[in-house]
């Protein structure tokens, strides 16, 4: 890994845990200026870090980096006095050594109570969601819109919304009671889930697969998974999933780093501790009493990963939890999906008679996975000229080039040209 590479990665990592730790510190109404310093610190660190070479403690260096941009703008804006005789020793010199450091448990704990602050009902799910994955995990506006289905605007908008209201009602994050921990766990799961799908699938312009989210994603997951607020079965489901499509992420890509379809891996390439230890998470989430998306999609995931071959995968048992997960957490992805499992449970036209049913939203209907998946059943079915209209939607709708590209290879293996 270059040292442009390892300093990326270390920012990503680092991100969430250094806003929510500074912020614990000087209050939420400061997300701004927190933001603006933290990313001031990994300007900081390209520059010096290149030259210098990366510190002892890069976590200690970009916190004492941000902290000290941060009182530095305090002092332009005037509140010095109101702020900075809080924040003593710091208030009239810089520290020179990592005293004031909070230590990494702390730091876990900010970043985790910091997760609950954003996920408030107060504020609308979709902004909540857009707020949590900009500020504490260091997405673009551009990759949430992509993953979201909506415009750059909208996700803009979403995020003011949030930041307004985490401004004007601030709440101190030792303050969280054990019900606004209960209620609002759900939509932390929701936040850590869209980390992991983005590095899996990644919106990014240059990248198919950005190992680094998934890592980040199941870092906080396990993080989550050893704290008093999120120790339950829905985190060990989620966990689970996370790590069984990981098994399967360095198959995911041909040697070009073109994307490939599951049919096309080398299974026994799959990393099978990773396999186990998905499984004994699976195993943890059953102590529960509530099933949630997370189980399912896990089950359905450990149907994959222990069937010898793409033929011999238990299709009926992956059509039946999808219903399940149809039932229990509408969508018409889910449906989309059971329609390509029945299809190679009982054939093509099986799946496109799924499809006749379905509701389609106009997001889905404008996405190229819709189209890709009625590309292939209208093939698979003698339907050519529909394969082709569907199919030329498909790799116009393609969001990266890594999609286009796999659209592409998929559809000239069909013998289709748009």
């Amino acid at each position: 890994m270059n040292q442009y590479a390892t300093i990326e990665h270390t920012f990503r990592h680092e991100y969430g845990q250094l806003v929510a730790s500074i912020l614990r510190r000087v209050g939420a109404h400061h997300i701004d200026a927190v933001e603006d310093a933290v990313q001031y610190s990994l300007m900081q660190a390209v520059d010096l870090w290149c030259r210098q070479g990366t510190p002892d403690n890069p976590s200690a260096w970009l916190y004492l980096v941000a902290y000290r941009k941060f009182l530095t703008e305090l002092r332009d804006i005037r509140l010095r006095e109101n702020l900075l005789a809080q924040q003593s020793p710091l208030a009239d010199e810089y520290v020179t050594d990592y005293a004031e450091i909070p230590l990494l448990d702390e730091m876990n704990d900010s970043f985790l109570r910091m997760l609950f602050v954003a996920c408030n009902d107060a504020i609308p799910v979709e902004s909540q969601m857009v707020f949590t994955l900009k500020s504490l995990c260091g997405f673009s506006i551009r990759e949430i819109a992509l993953r979201l289905f909506t415009s750059e605007a909208n996700v803009y908008k979403r995020f003011s919304r949030a930041r307004q209201y985490l401004v004007k009602n601030t709440v101190p994050l030792n303050v969280l009671s054990d019900a606004d921990i209960k209620t609002r766990l759900p939509m932390v799961h929701r936040v850590l889930y869209l980390v992991f799908t983005e590095g899996y699938l990644s919106s990014h312009c240059d990248k198919a697969i950005r190992i680094d989210l998934c890592e980040e994603a199941i870092h906080l997951t396990q993080l989550l998974s050893e704290s008093t607020m999120g120790k339950v079965a829905e985190t060990f489901a989620l966990l689970a999933l996370m790590y069984l499509h990981l098994a399967r992420m360095n198959t995911r890509q041909d040697d070009s780093g073109a994307l490939l379809l599951l049919e096309q891996q080398d299974r026994s390439q799959w990393d099978q501790p990773l396999i186990a230890a998905g499984l004994g998470f699976l195993k943890q989430s059953t102590r529960g009493d509530n099933l949630s998306r997370y189980h399912i999609e896990a089950g359905i995931l450990a149907e994959h990963c222990l069937a010898p071959t793409f033929k011999q995968t238990r299709w009926d048992q992956i059509v039946a939890s999808y219903e399940l997960l149809e039932r229990i957490a509408p969508s018409p992805l889910h449906c989309l999906n059971r329609a390509v499992a029945m299809a190679e449970w009982k054939g093509p036209k099986e799946g496109l008679a799924v499809l006749q049913f379905v509701d389609i939203p106009d997001w889905l209907a404008r996405s190229y996975y819709w189209h890709a998946v009625q590309a292939d059943l209208f093939y698979r079915c003698g339907e050519k000229t529909l394969a082709c209209n569907s199919a030329g939607k498909a790799i116009q709708a393609a969001p990266t080039a890594d999609i286009k590209c796999l659209l592409h290879k998929r559809l000239a293996k069909c013998g289709l040209s748009p």
